[in-house]
């Protein structure tokens, strides 16, 4: 819920959305139209509007058409991890990131935060490695301030 108002509180000022636009915008504010819109602001604002519809246009049709289509033939695919398809949203998840890792620091910290995690995983509850990479984040941002 937290990074629901954090994605609303970000994307509002940029778009400016009134009326019927503005729940269209609330259904699309999701973490690829952010993410999108974020790293094209060094473009402009038009810019970043532009990410921002087609991503979430993009993501809200095919996300939908896929659902479909796997719901109707799921069972011909036999095995998802025979394809590779277990990789695809880590994938998709880096090629957000990627954009915003435009330092030495936020490398260093991404890099931190993935093997954090990966060591993590065996040996605590879900959620949890997650958590530790938060924290990692803020220790990270609480060091440049000082």
């Amino acid at each position: 819920p937290v990074t629901i108002w954090a994605r609303g509180l970000k994307m509002a000022p940029l778009l400016k959305l009134r009326g019927f636009k503005r729940l269209i915008g609330a259904q699309l504010t999701i973490d690829e139209s952010t993410g999108v819109a974020i790293s094209q602001e060094g473009r402009g604002d038009e810019a970043a509007r532009y990410g921002f519809w087609a991503t979430g246009i993009g993501v809200y049709f095919f996300w939908n058409l896929f659902t479909l289509l796997g719901a109707i033939g799921a069972g011909a695919i036999g095995d998802p991890a025979a394809w590779g398809l277990d990789a695809v949203v880590p994938a998709a998840f880096l090629g957000l990131l990627w954009p915003r890792l435009t330092n030495i620091k936020t490398r260093v910290l991404a890099i931190s935060a993935a093997l954090l995690a990966l060591l993590l995983v065996p040996f605590v509850p879900a959620g949890i490695p997650i958590i530790a990479t938060a924290l990692l984040a803020v220790i990270f941002g609480s060091r440049e301030k000082r």
